[in-house]
C-alpha cells in the first residue's frame, strides 16, 4: 500500500492574501484604509520582503488594494463597505452618533474645523522631542506639575478663582471628575440637588454612583435654592452649572449664589460646580466662578477641555478645597486615573505660550457669526413654531415648541433625516415639563448651510 502523500501547506505569501482578502470583504478593513508597509510587516511576521509584496500585488491584481508610491499601499476606496458576515456577532449600537464627524446641529461638540490643528502638531512634536526619561515613569496621579501651574495661573485670571497648582487634580474627563469626588466624599445614603432640567450624562453617572438625586426646578435665574432646601435641607451635595445653565443657559443669580453658599457653610456640605461653557459668552460682562465666592471651602470646581479645544483629548480638571488636598490626593493614588502625558505637557505649552486666550477670543468670535446665522435661519424658515431664547452664551440655541407638538417626536424624524437635535423634555427628570429643542450651531459654517438645515428641519415638524 502506497504511502499516504503529506498535507498540502498553504503557501505563505497566499496566507498573507487571504487574510488580508477576508479583512476586506468582512468590512474589518474599510475603503481607503492604509495597510501596512510591505517592510513593517515583514518584519511584524519574520517573513521574507519577497513574500509580502506577493501578496500584495495579488490583492491589487483583483483590485483589492492600490499602491500609492510613498504614501503605502490602502484598501481600494473603489470598495463599498461591506457588512460583516451575519455568523459573527455584531455589538450592540449605543445610542447617539456612531462615527467620529459631527452630526449637524449636535449640541455640545466644538467646531471642529476651526480646531488649530498645524499648531497642536507643532506643539506635540516638540514635547515629544524635548521629553526626557521622566517622561517614561510612572506619572503624578494628581496632573502634570506644569499643567496644574498653567491652570492655576488661568483661573485666577478669568474666573476668579485663588487656588494653587497643589488644589488642581487633572482627570480624564467631566465624569473622572466626578468619579474622584464620590469616591473622595460619597457615603452611602447621601443625597444630592440636581437641576431639572440637568445635564442627563451626570446625572446617569450619579445614579449608578447610588446617590439619592433630589430634582430642583430652574427658571430664569437658576437654580431655585428656597424649593431645594424646602425639599432636602439635609442634602449632602448640590451639582449646579452656575455660569451656563445645562441646558437651558440661564445664569445662576448673585442673590441664589449667596444663598447657596450660605446653606452649604451652615450644613456642611459640597457645592458641585460645573463650569459649563463658561468660556463662551457673546454679550456683557462675565460672570465669575461660583468658586471665586466660596469663603468657606465648600466649592468642588470642575471644568474640561472637551468643549473649548476637542472632545477627544480627554482632560478635564477639578480643584478642591485646601483641607481636602491630602483625602482626595490619596484617592487619585489609588484610582490610577492617569491622563496621557503627551496631551497634558502639550495642553500646558498651548496655554503658557498664550494659544489658548487667543484661541478663545477666535472661538467667541466664530461662534457669534455662526450662532446669528442658524437664528436668522431658523427665524425665517420656522418663526411661527419655534421661539429661540436669546441667551447671552453657550454652544446651542434653546427653541420653545409652538403648536402642540412633540419635541420627542420632531427629534426622533430630525434624527432619520441626519440631523443631532435634542428634545428638550427628555433633560427633565419629572415627566411633564417644558417642550423645546436643543439645537448646536457651533458646526454650522455658513449662512447656505443654516438654511439648508433649517429646511431639513421643517421637513422633520411635519410642515
Amino acid at each position: 500500500m502506497p504511502a499516504s502523500s503529506p498535507p498540502t501547506m498553504t503557501p505563505l505569501y497566499r496566507q498573507i492574501y487571504l487574510r488580508f482578502r477576508d479583512a476586506i470583504s468582512t468590512g474589518r478593513l474599510q475603503p481607503g484604509e492604509r495597510l501596512p508597509s510591505v517592510r513593517a510587516l515583514a518584519a511584524e511576521l519574520n517573513l521574507a520582503r519577497g513574500t509580502v509584496e506577493a501578496a500584495y500585488q495579488m490583492l491589487g491584481g483583483e483590485g483589492y488594494v492600490q499602491s500609492r508610491g510613498p504614501a503605502g499601499t490602502v484598501v481600494a476606496p473603489s470598495l463599498s463597505a461591506r457588512a460583516v458576515d451575519a455568523d459573527e456577532p455584531r455589538p450592540a449600537l449605543a445610542p447617539g452618533p456612531q462615527t467620529s464627524l459631527p452630526m449637524p446641529l449636535q449640541i455640545g461638540l466644538p467646531a471642529l474645523d476651526a480646531f488649530p490643528r498645524k499648531l497642536w502638531t507643532r506643539l506635540v512634536g516638540r514635547t515629544l522631542r524635548q521629553s526626557g526619561v521622566e517622561g517614561l515613569a510612572y506619572p503624578d496621579p494628581q496632573g502634570q506639575l506644569a499643567l496644574r501651574h498653567a491652570l492655576a495661573g488661568y483661573l485666577a485670571v478669568s474666573r476668579g478663582i485663588n487656588c494653587t497648582a497643589q488644589q488642581v487634580f487633572i482627570c480624564a474627563g467631566y465624569r473622572a471628575c466626578l468619579d474622584l469626588i464620590c469616591s473622595s466624599l460619597l457615603e452611602d445614603g447621601d443625597r444630592c440637588w440636581f437641576e431639572d432640567p440637568g445635564y442627563f450624562q451626570a446625572r446617569r453617572f450619579l445614579e449608578q454612583a447610588r446617590v439619592q438625586l433630589v430634582p430642583v426646578s430652574v427658571d430664569g435665574d437658576g437654580l431655585d435654592v428656597d424649593t431645594a432646601i424646602a425639599r432636602a435641607a439635609d442634602a449632602r451635595f448640590a451639582l449646579v452649572t452656575p455660569h451656563h445653565q445645562s441646558p437651558l443657559g440661564v445664569t445662576l443669580s448673585l442673590p441664589r449664589r449667596q444663598r447657596l453658599l450660605d446653606w452649604a457653610s451652615s450644613q456642611g456640605s459640597w457645592i458641585i460646580e460645573d463650569d459649563y461653557d463658561s468660556e463662551y459668552r457673546y454679550r456683557g460682562r462675565p460672570v465669575p466662578a461660583l468658586k471665586s465666592l466660596d469663603s468657606e471651602g465648600r466649592v468642588l470646581y470642575c471644568a474640561t477641555f472637551s468643549k473649548v479645544l476637542a472632545p477627544g483629548i480627554r482632560l478635564a480638571y477639578l480643584v478642591v478645597p485646601q483641607a481636602q488636598v491630602e483625602r482626595f490626593a490619596s484617592v487619585a493614588r489609588d484610582m490610577h486615573n492617569h491622563c496621557p502625558q503627551l496631551l497634558q505637557a502639550t495642553v500646558s505649552a498651548f496655554i503658557e505660550e498664550g494659544h489658548f486666550a487667543r484661541h478663545l477670543r477666535r472661538m467667541r468670535s466664530l461662534y457669534a457669526q455662526r450662532r446669528q446665522q442658524l437664528v436668522e435661519a431658523l427665524q425665517a424658515e420656522l418663526g411661527e413654531y419655534l421661539q429661540l431664547d436669546n441667551q447671552a452664551g453657550g454652544m446651542h440655541l434653546v427653541a420653545d415648541v409652538r403648536g402642540g407638538l412633540d419635541d420627542c417626536a420632531i427629534a426622533h424624524r430630525a434624527r432619520a433625516l441626519g440631523l443631532a437635535i435634542e428634545p428638550l423634555s427628555g433633560w427633565y427628570r419629572q415627566p411633564g415639563q417644558r417642550r423645546g429643542l436643543l439645537i448646536g450651531f457651533t458646526n454650522v459654517t455658513s449662512g447656505e448651510q443654516a438654511i439648508a438645515l433649517a429646511r431639513q428641519l421643517r421637513l422633520a415638524m411635519g410642515l
